[in-house]
């Protein structure tokens, strides 16, 4: 039994597929063989070698990852992070900077944020932490505009203490734009949401950042030193 020619030569026109053995005089390629549709291929081959969409697709390193990292992220978190990772390298030679600070609130100063700060000091990370270095009763945004301007990079852990805060606070729009323009700032949401965090600042939670529920305190202290780090390496490309 003679063999069809399409999935090697191919026969789009009708004289190449009167030329084929198997489908000569039968009439077009396409009635006696068909490609497989995009949303067939979709649905099949590719979805089961691969994350579903909700995950944030395919992990993968970073470009300033250290070549022995083993560190992975998701799409929406390497275009979280890039463009603080630039601010952070064109800011690599002021060594007076703390490599972050930590802004939290009051309440979680001896759970949540200490366990943030504990894990990135372990992991050699300098913290500009509140319980050392900020008064009790400052104003949160004017020690999160200080603690900026000494350190390479903000955090600010959300978390519901923090959403009461920010709320009984009132935040200016106008002056978190100005925070959030200079790329220097990571939301951390941590048993919340940032649809949560929207509702209370707008602006802050229209910034992307990490997230406890997609990831351990322990990785996420772990990205946060990596983007930190501004030791001379050659950077790996994703």
């Amino acid at each position: 039994m003679s063999r069809c020619t399409a999935p090697v030569y191919g026969h789009r026109t009708a004289s190449a597929a009167a030329a084929c053995p198997a489908c000569g005089g039968r009439g077009s390629y396409r009635s006696s063989y068909s490609y497989p549709s995009y949303s067939s291929f979709s649905s099949s081959s590719y979805s089961s070698g691969s994350r579903s969409s909700s995950s944030g697709g395919s992990k993968t390193r970073v470009r300033w990852a250290s070549p022995g990292s083993t560190i992975l992220y998701t799409p929406s978190e390497i275009r979280t992070l890039t463009p603080v990772r630039e601010n952070v390298e064109k800011r690599a030679d002021l060594t007076d900077l703390r490599d972050v600070f930590l802004c939290h609130a009051w309440d979680d100063r001896k759970d949540a944020a200490k366990e943030l700060h504990d894990l990135l000091v372990s992991k050699g990370v300098s913290v500009w932490f509140s319980e050392k270095d900020v008064l009790l009763g400052s104003s949160l945004l004017r020690e999160i505009d200080k603690g900026l301007a000494k350190s390479r990079v903000g955090i600010v852990l959300v978390t519901p203490s923090f959403l009461k805060r920010v709320k009984g606070e009132g935040i200016a729009d106008k002056e978190l734009s100005a925070l959030l323009a200079r790329d220097l700032l990571v939301p951390i949401v941590h048993e919340t949401t940032f649809e949560a965090l929207r509702n209370v600042s707008p602006l802050l939670g229209s910034r992307s950042g990490l997230s406890t529920i997609e990831d351990s305190m322990g990785n996420i202290a772990s990205k946060l030193a990596e983007l930190v780090s501004v030791e001379p390496y050659e950077y790996f490309e994703a």
